[in-house]
């Protein structure tokens, strides 16, 4: 790297800093905010105007909310240094929250550290030449809203995506399962079920007998293999002959080769169950998220700077897995989804324990600086040509999770 460019870059990652630190309590009550009013999939309104009140404030161009997306925040800032490359960063963030649970997950931090990030880019737009996007995602517990997002052209022209998640650990990758959730209900015909249950088809029936035969199928899975659900409908009254049930699953698997076996045989499942009992069957995808793609470059400029600020990582990283739609985006685009301790080691995710962990002093203090180490991990991206074409170059070379499976796939 130029000896100039260097100079630059350190300076630009100083005021960035600053500028989140001086912005650091308008922060932390943006996730506290968040955090105080959980909105799941694709109805966090207040989360996102929040979102989107703060971006604008930064400096950000904002585009209006699509209205197949409308909780979905996308805000543009170009850089004015003319002899810099033109490259394009996106800084993203999610804020949807659990059903039942709230933020048990600590989307309400990604929230925070996305707009920090995006704040301290917005004090050094004179050091760069490229775009940096904000783009606040809905909808990551159920229904994969980055690939809708995808699908209207949110992610279009980008040349790396960065995100950062609250966890109990530092690492800088989790291995990501590919997902699909699903909504599946049976349609039979109500009776009483004293005076004349044999004139009645029974929907719960037909939903007690899919449960047993996926608890079942299970030994067949693969370790990595996951499926896991709950009824949302169970009927009416015990005296009724249930006419209609639902459920939610979610079915994971190693790659999307091996989850397109899984859905063949869950289908084939739901089927037998629906037949077993004269119902009518139906089953709806609500979305789907890929494996995660992890840029090593990237990820290996994010480490140095999120070292620097205290976050230390492990050499040997646990073998985890969960879902994500940034691994749609990964598929895509350059990407990273490294996860940050807010808490004790061994506090789980999805919990009540991590959700109060997400609102505590310790979460506040490592969200401020999840976004310097964004922030910073950016700038590198836009000022670094040589960083950027093994970004690149990675990207071009490495083959994609989720082409094949594996031999032997027995689903």
């Amino acid at each position: 790297m130029e000896p100039g460019t260097q100079a630059a870059m350190q300076t630009a990652k100083h005021r960035a800093a600053e500028a989140i630190m001086a912005c650091s309590a308008e922060l932390i009550e943006l996730s506290r905010f968040i955090h105080r009013h959980p909105e799941v999939s694709f109805e966090e309104y207040a989360a996102a105007e929040a979102v989107r009140h703060a971006v604008a404030a930064a400096g950000y161009s904002l585009e209006d909310p699509d209205e197949s997306l409308p909780t979905a925040v996308r805000g543009a800032l170009w850089g004015t240094a003319r002899d810099r490359p033109d490259f394009s960063v996106a800084v993203l963030a999610e804020y949807d929250a659990l059903e039942g649970l709230g933020h048990g997950c600590g989307h309400n931090l990604m929230a925070a550290a996305g707009v920090g990030a995006a704040a301290g880019l917005a004090a050094v737009q004179d050091y760069f030449g490229g775009e940096v996007r904000f783009l606040g995602t809905p909808a990551e517990e159920r229904g994969a809203g980055k690939e809708d997002m995808i699908r209207l052209g949110f992610f279009d022209g980008l040349d790396a995506a960065l995100i950062v998640h609250p966890y109990d650990r530092n690492q800088l990758a989790v291995p990501a399962l590919a997902l699909e959730d699903l909504e599946v209900s049976f349609h039979g015909e109500a009776a009483h079920a004293a005076t004349s249950p044999w004139n009645g088809r029974n929907a719960l029936d037909a939903m007690v007998q899919l449960f047993g035969a996926v608890g079942l199928w299970r030994q067949q899975l693969k370790d990595s293999a996951r499926v896991h659900g709950v009824i949302t409908d169970g009927g009416e009254a015990p005296n009724i002959i249930p006419a209609y049930t639902s459920a939610l699953f979610m079915l994971r698997a190693h790659n999307d080769a091996e989850l397109a076996h899984m859905q063949r045989r869950f289908r084939e499942i739901v089927e037998a169950s629906a037949l077993a009992h004269a119902c009518g069957a139906e089953v709806k995808s609500i979305g789907a998220s890929k494996t995660m793609r992890d840029n090593r470059a990237i990820g290996e400029a994010f480490q140095r700077n999120a070292a620097a600020l205290g976050f230390e990582f492990p050499e040997a990283e646990a073998s985890r897995v969960g879902s994500t739609d940034m691994g749609n985006v990964s598929q895509i685009v350059p990407a990273i989804h490294p996860f940050l301790q807010i808490c004790e080691e061994g506090v789980p995710l999805h919990s009540e324990s991590f959700r109060e962990a997400a609102a505590s002093r310790r979460a506040a203090d490592a969200c401020v600086r999840a976004a310097v180490a964004l922030a910073q991990t950016a700038i590198e991206l836009l000022l670094d040509r040589e960083l950027q074409a093994r970004v690149r170059r990675e990207f071009a070379t490495t083959e994609k999770h989720n082409d094949t499976a594996d031999e032997g796939v027995n689903a």
